[in-house]
């Protein structure tokens, strides 16, 4: 039987200015219609299929590079009192090969990008 083994390629905690079933939504369809654009995908970009969720603390997305099949991200996220804020933290995992330290940067970096600034941004931050 082959074992597999999950690595944790990055992860970051931020808040979002949103409740927490606000971002669940946008993150489960971020072309919903009633809401602003922000996930914008480069060419070597796929839409994430959503592969399991549970409103509105846990989503998990496939991988939005076809070239990394593998990858996973992960989304936790947790009302942040006193007001109606969203801790919302993303985790990149993967399945396969660990990728060279640019590749690896570059998709902690798109990542962030996407969550912590054009989701925030899509909330009026």
């Amino acid at each position: 039987m082959r074992r597999i083994v999950m690595h944790e390629l990055g992860s970051r905690l931020r808040r979002q200015p949103a409740p927490p079933h606000v971002v669940w939504r946008s993150l489960r369809d971020p072309y919903e219609v009633a809401s602003r654009p922000w996930l914008e995908l480069r060419d070597d970009e796929v839409p994430p299929r959503v592969l399991a969720g549970y409103a509105p603390v846990l989503l998990i997305w496939s991988s939005l590079w076809p070239h990394r099949p593998l990858d996973r991200v992960r989304f936790d996220l947790a009302a942040h009192p006193p007001g109606p804020e969203c801790a919302l933290r993303w985790t990149l995992t993967t399945d396969g090969e660990v990728p060279s330290e640019s590749t690896l940067g570059y998709l902690r970096h798109r990542l962030n990008y996407l969550i912590n600034d054009r989701l925030r941004r899509s909330y009026g931050q």
